[in-house]
């Protein structure tokens, strides 16, 4: 599991969450492991069954205030329950000044005490992006993450099959690149995946073969790069094989599960001829018509049913045999003509 010292997170966010450490020092190696954030309203009253003590605590106006209130009345004992844990940090918000008793706790119990500038709705939405992007579950891909119409799209295949060239067509034609050759893959609340480069070394560079290493930023400019992109769409390129069956209509469903997500899939063939950057163009822009519930091969399979279900067209009426008859009567058994002997 991902973890991050609180010594780090201090270091890393001091400026941005405008902190400063008042008490527990000697605490600064515990570990953060939850990307949830908790506000420990119930356990500072003494009620500390189901108190999520593993979180980062944060402190408002109301719990300060509370918290006031027990010092004043030499109640200090449910302060020292509710430290007895192993938290990772506390942190006051509204640049709250604790009191003395609290400080001094802190110390004795190890638990780093901060106060921030920001406002606690402020405090817990920043904080809980930068956890999020720091814990969350992640893993890394051998492929290449280009974003093409806004779509994120996880370029994959055997080494040498034509990913990079694929992907730097794609640049041409006014696409962005975000990393190559190595995908680093997280796993964000809500089933999302954000893709990012692997490292900060070969951050918006790309190898191709024959030219090398080239830097895309230098050669395209900062349109053609990203940070990162969301993954919405893999596309697996293989060599042609005439003996394998490839879908033709659009009704096969294919899907790539990573950390436990599934993202839609295209398997596509490779063979001289095709031009696959504008195959992965209308792969996107298909993609994205379906994340809008239009299926083109879906209708055409419903609308062909609907015809093969209708009735066949009935042959018009036959003329009425008396009738033709009587026709046949007048114009074959009239007066035929006198003949003289």
């Amino acid at each position: 599991m991902p973890s991050l010292t609180v010594a780090e997170f201090f270091k890393e966010k001091a400026g941005d969450l405008r902190l400063e450490l008042l008490a527990g020092r000697e605490g600064l190696n515990r570990e953060i492991t939850m990307i949830d954030l908790n506000r420990p309203g119930l356990a500072l009253g003494g009620f500390l069954e189901n108190f999520r003590w593993e979180r980062v605590q944060v402190i408002g106006r109301g719990e300060h205030a509370y918290i006031h209130q027990l010092t004043l009345k030499q109640s200090t004992a449910t302060l020292k329950e509710f430290l007895k844990f192993k938290t990772p940090c506390i942190i006051l918000t509204y640049h709250l000044q604790p009191p003395v008793e609290l400080i001094e706790i802190s110390n004795q119990s190890q638990v780093p005490l901060f106060v921030s500038g920001l406002e606690t709705a402020n405090l817990i939405a920043e904080l809980s992006n930068y956890l999020e992007e720091k814990l969350s579950p992640a893993i890394t891909i051998h492929g290449v993450l280009v974003e093409v119409y806004g779509l994120g799209v996880l370029i994959s295949g055997n080494s040498g099959i034509g990913k990079s060239e694929c992907a730097l067509e794609l640049i041409k034609r006014g696409h962005m690149i975000v990393s190559d050759d190595v995908v680093k893959v997280q796993h964000r609340s809500g089933g999302i995946l954000i893709g990012k480069p692997a490292n900060e070394l070969i951050k918006h560079h790309m190898e191709v073969r024959g030219l090398g290493i080239i830097d895309v930023k230098q050669l395209f400019g900062v349109s053609a790069i990203l940070d990162f992109s969301r993954i919405e769409l893999a596309i697996h390129l293989e060599m042609w094989d005439e003996k394998k069956e490839y879908d033709r209509v659009g009704l096969e469903e294919h899907s790539l599960e990573v950390l436990g997500v599934r993202v839609p899939r295209v398997i596509m063939p490779v063979r001289p001829g095709r031009n696959l950057a504008v195959l992965i163009e209308v792969a996107a822009l298909y993609q994205r018509l379906k994340s809008r519930g239009i299926n083109t091969a879906q209708e055409m399979e419903k609308n062909l049913l609907k015809n093969l279900a209708k009735p066949a067209p009935t042959a018009p009426p036959k003329p009425l045999q008396t009738q033709s008859v009587i026709r046949q009567s007048r114009e074959g058994h009239g007066r035929t003509p006198y003949r003289r002997r």
